[in-house]
Formats: C-alpha cells, structure tokens, sequence
C-alpha cells in the first residue's frame, strides 16, 4: 500500500499511512510542494522557483525564502518516509519530484484516465474505460486547489476542468448508446455545475429526460438551456436545439427509437469539415421526417374521402 497520499482536488490533503499531516500549514510550503506535483515530470531551476513563489521580493531575498521553505518542506515529509528515499530529489541548482518515490497523487490518477481514453468517443468505450472513467469522476472532488489565485495555478485549473469536461461528456455519450439514461442526468448535471451554458448538454439532456419519458422535463431543460445562453453569451438556442425542440414538442416519436433524435456532433476532436456535414445531414433528416409525416397525412385524407365519397 502506497504510504503517502496527496490531494489536490478540492482542498489540498497530505496524507501518510491514512493520517493527515497538520504541520503543513505555511502556504508557500503548501506552494512549493504543488507546484513540483503538478510539473512532476521535469526539473526545476531554483532561481525559477524563488522568483515564482517570491516575485515581489529581491533575487537574494527570494533565494534565502525558498532554502527556508525547503528545509520546512523536507522535515515535514520526513514524517512520510524516514528510512526511504525522500520525496523531493535535490541539487545545488535544482529541484524534482523523486519519480521513483511510491506516491499516490489525486491528480495522475486522473490525467491517466484522461489519456487512456484521449481521442475515442463515449461510444467506443470499454467498460474497463468506463470504469476508469468513473473512478478518475469521483476524484475531482472540487476545482484544483480551491481558493488559491496563483496564475500558474490558474491555468492549470482550468486546464483540468477542461479535461474533467471531456471525461463527462464520454460518459453521456456512452449513456446514451447503451440506454442508460439516468445515469447520463446525472453526469449532464455535474457538467453544467461548471458551465452552465454548455448548449451541447443541455440538448443531450433533453433527449435523455424524452426517452425515459418525462416530456415535461425535456422541454424544461429546453428553457433553462435559453435562459443560460441568453444571460451568459446573450444569444439564442441554435437551429439544431430548436429543432430538436420542435420534435419534443410534435411528441410523435417513439422513445424506443432514439436515433429519431438530431444526432450530436463529436465534442471531442472532429474537424470542422466533418462538423458541417453532419450539421448538414441533420437538416436532411429533419426535411426528409417532415416530407414523410406529410406524405402521411396526404395518405390518411385519401383514405378518408375514399370511405366517405361525396
């Protein structure tokens, strides 16, 4: 078993043998430590790091500041590992996470699944990705490092919330093709906890509160879906919300045929060419089930005049 564990979703955690560390309290040592977490991959220059942690204060006074958090850094995590190899590699001009070291880091485990699956479709998942998937969900606990402001940090919070968009979507997706429509809710919401006006999920979920029969909830998603697009973006739902709109509302569909719906594009890669395609297939369909509801119609009038000549 992995003896130190570290959390950076959410509030940050430090953890050794399932004990949580109370001697981190210094928030530069909280800095420095994350920091080296989230660029665990490469060296660090020194000079680099004191100007990024202290930028308001001299090159001698931020060089003395980083020594001081160093020698705090280390003495706390010799608590972790006092007969084996520390946690930070060290030399006269830089700085490292030990990549041998047997750390669990909130983080990796949720980059790993993010790459395992980079590229594929929720439709194409395994259930093995699934799985990981789901797994790499419940670790982000909360946005990277929340309450700190750092730029860095910044950056790589949204970098990560991005991807924790990315993982929500395969999921829906992969929901969607096998019929799993609550479970697909549920994941639609937790992407629009984060971004509300994502127009994207909003007609997924439309779909998915159709099939599962509640037409009253998929014409509600449908005025919160113009509600946040107005207030956030200042724009209207597009023609493929109105349209699929338009379907809900006809209530002409059978919930067992969900490939009566307009079919998303890919929200993870496809190329704008390919984009307009299907945009431009799903017009089609949408004309080629208007012609075919008239012809229907045509058909039942005949019929009519037929059994009831004048």
């Amino acid at each position: 078993m992995t003896k130190t564990q570290i959390f950076l979703f959410g509030r940050f955690c430090l953890e050794c043998e399932g004990q949580k560390l109370l001697n981190f309290e210094s928030q530069k040592i909280q800095e420095l430590l994350c920091y080296l977490l989230i660029y665990r991959s490469r060296p660090h220059p020194r000079e680099k790091l004191a100007t990024l942690l202290w930028c308001d204060c001299s090159t001698t006074q931020s060089k003395r500041y980083l020594r001081q958090a160093l020698w705090q850094l280390q003495t706390c995590l010799e608590q972790c590992s006092p007969h084996q190899n520390t946690l930070l590699l060290t030399e006269p001009d830089w700085l490292q996470i030990a990549p041998e070291y047997p750390l669990w880091l909130d983080v990796a485990q949720f980059e790993a699944a993010y790459v395992e699956t980079q590229g594929q479709t929720g439709s194409n998942l395994t259930d093995a990705q699934v799985c990981q998937l789901t797994q790499a969900v419940q670790l982000y606990k909360g946005d990277l490092l929340e309450n700190w402001y750092q730029d860095w940090c910044l950056f790589e919070r949204e970098r990560l919330q991005n991807m924790y968009l990315i993982i929500l979507d395969k999921l829906m997706g992969y929901c969607e093709v096998h019929h799993r429509y609550e479970e697909g809710i549920t994941y639609g919401q937790q992407i629009l906890r984060c971004d509300y006006a994502r127009e994207s999920t909003h007609r997924r979920l439309m779909r998915f509160h159709y099939l599962l029969g509640d037409r009253t909830g998929a014409l509600r998603q449908y005025e919160h879906c113009a509600a946040a697009l107005d207030k956030e973006l200042n724009i209207k739902p597009s023609a493929q919300t109105l349209a699929l709109q338009e379907y809900i509302l006809s209530d002409n569909l059978n919930p067992a045929s969900p490939s009566l719906f307009p079919v998303l594009p890919p929200t993870d890669g496809s190329s704008p060419i390919l984009t307009n395609l299907v945009d431009h297939l799903h017009q089609l369909r949408h004309t080629l089930i208007a012609a075919q509801q008239q012809v229907e119609q045509e058909i039942e009038t005949v019929l009519l005049l037929n059994q009831n000549p004048t």
